[in-house]
């Protein structure tokens, strides 16, 4: 239907009969001639329809933004003072011969042929639409990049795309599962996979050596702006290796995106141990980009009279620190106190702070409502743990660790977007020695990552003390944004049976939800490890944009709905009472 594509057609087809298919992306009558730009998903390119073509003419003056057409013409160049250099097409035009109306459309419910912020319920529930926009268009496309680029580095690597069940078996990996009923086996479940873990170390026994999948995976889990209930991953798995070979080959595929669809250079990635990231930064996502960090300083408030800071300062499971903000001073009290209630609606009680006018003068040159609080000789002590500087602004966070650090750390990558403290545009790091367990709201351990993960630790120290356990664990982190997590994986059905044992699973639930895996690991399994990345938030970062919907064709809302098609929807109920299933929700 088309010779070429409208993007593409330059001075180098000047008097080329050519034919174009695309929508109207806008269309002007300029004194008896109309114009019509007409867009692909190459771009734009504009036709021009002069009234002695009577037909076409009559045609197009009938024609309205999003009209899907079909135009035959010759190229020629615009006229002077017409061209625009800022379009690829922008010298020449079309000089219309033939028009015809593909489909008509109606009047679209926000403008395509400009730019304007949309609300994002009006743009999911008209996707065809929100997808047509150029930037949607660019984003969708270079996923598709992206995924060729890594399918083809993985494939020189040596990996096997192999594909594993979307229905599998219930198990445990720290979210949520989706449940589908078996029609053929009455009460029985199917569960979506979280991820491939236990597949893909199947085929690791299966001396598969390297895998690879970009896999559909799902969790019924509360969303986020970065987060969806499907998402992909570009999961990756192989035999006899090291961490380092892991993390390594790693490295090079991120760096290879990155100069491929940026055309920048990725520094050498960072190494942080969890327990230095979570007293340095208060998380295990650091945005090393910004030149902020925490300091502890509990051991010089814990004898003040001030009991916001000597009390958690005392208290081993909560902690005091500090954060300098260089030239702080600037920020208003108005600003102050939007920082307070965004670190108050993370857990935080408040947030103290300290401007420093002139730091040779801490009797004078200082202004904080907490001063009265204060020993003069702990403020000197602050000042110079913290190499303060005139003009410098102190925030203080104090509390149990868990609420300092979520809100602390969180203030950190507010006050770098807010003040525009990024030292450079990419900062990649891997957070490494993950400890194996963490405690939950009822004092049990649950895995830090999965229940899968090889211990640093023999068996026998495993056992002693789980708590001081650390893992052959590693995250790969990007401007803040964990892209990706793998680990070492166990490799001995003791080891793992005491895994379980820790957990709390007994050996008739670890038959009955992982016997396959024991009888697996049973049968001469090889030392293997892997890393599973998020390409919806690899392509989120590389498109410049926050949120993670902009990047997936068909997204489900903060509420795991989708607008476009309504669902979930009910479903009637005779397919219910096919499936042995009786609904207990009641209709409000």
């Amino acid at each position: 239907m088309k010779s070429h594509y409208c993007g593409e057609i330059t001075s180098s087809n000047l008097k080329e009969e050519v034919t174009i298919c695309g929508w109207v992306h806008r269309r002007r009558d300029h004194g008896g001639v109309i114009f019509l730009d007409v867009r692909d998903i190459k771009g734009i390119c504009q036709a021009v329809v002069n009234p002695d073509n009577k037909e076409s003419f009559k045609l197009a003056e009938s024609i309205r933004n999003e009209y899907v057409v079909q135009i035959n013409g010759v190229v020629r160049n615009r006229l002077e003072g017409t061209i625009n250099k800022n379009m690829h097409t922008g010298e020449i035009e079309i000089e219309v011969k033939n028009l015809d109306i593909l489909s008509k459309a109606n009047t679209p419910v926000f403008p395509i042929d400009e730019y304007q912020e949309v609300n994002e319920d009006v743009r999911l529930k008209n996707r065809v639409l929100d997808l047509r926009r150029p930037e949607m268009n660019e984003r969708i496309i270079t996923r598709s990049k992206i995924t060729s680029l890594i399918r083809n580095y993985l494939d020189k690597n040596d990996f096997h795309e192999i594909e594993t069940p979307i229905l599998t078996k219930a198990t445990p990996e720290g979210a949520r599962d989706y449940i589908l009923p078996s029609r053929v086996q009455p009460g029985s479940f199917y569960a979506l996979p979280q991820s491939p873990q236990l597949f893909k170390q199947l085929l690791m026994m299966g001396g598969l050596n390297k895998y690879y999948q970009i896999a559909r995976c799902f969790r019924d889990e509360d969303l986020r702006a970065d987060r969806q209930p499907e998402f992909t991953q570009i999961d990756i798995e192989a035999s006899f290796v090291e961490q380092k070979e892991i993390m390594q080959i790693s490295e090079k595929m991120i760096k290879n995106i990155i100069k491929e669809f940026c055309d920048e250079t990725l520094d050498k990635f960072e190494v942080l141990n969890w327990h230095d990231a979570m007293e340095e930064y208060g998380c295990d996502k650091p945005d090393l980009r910004i030149p902020l960090k925490l300091i502890e300083i509990s051991d010089l408030v814990k004898d003040e009279e001030f009991k916001v800071f000597a009390e958690p300062a005392k208290d081993q499971n909560s902690r005091v620190v500090a954060i300098r903000v260089p030239n702080g001073n600037s920020l208003s009290r108005g600003q102050i106190d939007d920082y307070t209630k965004f670190v108050s609606k993370l857990g935080a009680k408040g947030l103290a702070y300290i401007k420093i006018n002139d730091v040779k003068d801490l009797e004078n040159g200082i202004q904080s409502p907490i001063l009265k609080f204060l020993k003069s000789e702990t403020i000197s002590n602050i000042v110079d743990v913290l190499k303060v500087k005139t003009n410098d602004l102190i925030f203080f966070g104090a509390g149990p660790q868990s609420v300092v650090n979520l809100s602390m750390s969180s203030l950190i990558k507010k006050l770098g977007e807010d003040l525009n403290l990024y030292s450079s545009k990419w900062a990649p790091c891997w957070i490494v020695n993950f400890p194996m367990f963490e405690e939950n709201a009822e004092g049990d351990l649950t895995p830090l990552h999965h229940p899968f993960t090889l211990p640093q630790c023999s068996k026998k120290e495993l056992l002693e003390d789980p708590k001081k356990s650390i893992a052959y664990a590693y995250d790969v982190v990007l401007n803040g944004y964990e892209i990706g997590g793998g680990s070492l994986r166990i490799f001995d059905k003791d080891m793992q049976q005491s895994i379980f044992s820790i957990l709390n699973i007994s050996k008739e639930e670890a038959d009955k939800k992982f016997g396959f895996l024991l009888k697996a690991l049973s049968s001469g399994c090889p030392p293997h490890g892997g890393i599973a990345f998020g390409l919806d938030r690899i392509i989120m970062l590389v498109t410049n944009t926050t949120n993670i919907r902009d990047v997936i064709a068909f997204p489900k809302t903060q509420s795991a709905t989708c607008l476009l098609t309504d669902a979930p929807s009910k479903v009637e109920k005779e397919q219910l009472e096919e499936l042995k299933i009786i609904s207990t929700h009641k209709e409000e």
